[in-house]
């Protein structure tokens, strides 16, 4: 007998708002279309947590920055330590947000709760191979955990994030 869970939902923690929730959302979806697939609030090596982590077959590390208006962007100094955990740094945001505000060296994602669209690409600066290793065991075990506290709600012995 196979259980499945009558509701498969993954918690919200309350620290995004509902504009950076629906940018994440259809930001992931984009992704996914590329053939990556997304963790969100990814803590990092560095002891930093990413809006948005993409995988995809290859072994390549994007990270998303989701920012929800110019006041969120100017609050923001963090992100720069993000470019040494990827391969490519993009930042996400809804319409309405001029990409003028953003850094030039950054890739650009315009999105809604439905969906996104690349603005313009981000350049590339390929992980070593170290860095590369530690961010797939971190992707790979946060989406394993998230996983089972789905379908073990009440599991004892989870590692919170």
């Amino acid at each position: 007998m196979t259980f499945v869970p009558s509701v498969v939902a993954i918690p919200v923690d309350g620290r995004q708002s509902e504009t950076a929730l629906a940018v994440a959302r259809g930001t992931a979806r984009f992704l996914s279309s590329l053939g990556f697939s997304c963790v969100t609030e990814l803590p990092l090596p560095s002891g930093r947590r990413a809006d948005l982590v993409a995988m995809n077959a290859l072994g390549e590390i994007w990270i998303v920055e989701i920012k929800s208006s110019p006041a969120d962007l100017r609050a923001d100094n963090k992100w720069q330590d993000y470019r040494l955990h990827c391969d490519r740094l993009f930042f996400a945001f809804p319409t309405g947000l001029s990409c003028d505000l953003f850094p030039k060296d950054t890739g650009l994602i315009v999105a809604d709760a439905y969906g996104a669209h690349l603005h313009c690409d981000a350049p590339e600066h390929k992980l070593p191979a170290a860095t590369r290793k530690l961010m797939m065991i971190q992707f790979g075990l946060c989406a394993a955990r998230r996983i089972h506290r789905l379908i073990d709600p009440q599991g004892h012995g989870v590692i919170d994030e």
